[in-house]
């Protein structure tokens, strides 16, 4: 986790270029980082989650607030 911590960029910039990693606290993997594929991905399809970037966009200039993705994502 020191790992993420000081080099965060440089592992989400990983991820984007399609490396999987498991990150480990104290000797035991914790935390999975993958790139979110959108091809035939059911759960992608499925997730309110994952459309947040095109569901922000849509109203009030651009951006929703947390309470109403919050609203969306969770209802």
């Amino acid at each position: 986790m020191l790992d993420l911590r000081n080099n965060a960029a440089k592992i989400i910039k990983r991820a984007v270029a399609g490396e999987r990693m498991i990150l480990s606290y104290r000797g035991k993997p914790v935390l999975r980082i993958e790139p979110i594929s959108t091809r035939d991905d059911k759960t992608f399809a499925s997730d309110p989650f994952y459309k947040i970037t095109g569901i922000a966009s849509k109203d009030k200039n651009g951006a929703l607030s947390n309470e109403e993705i919050d609203h969306i994502v969770y209802r």
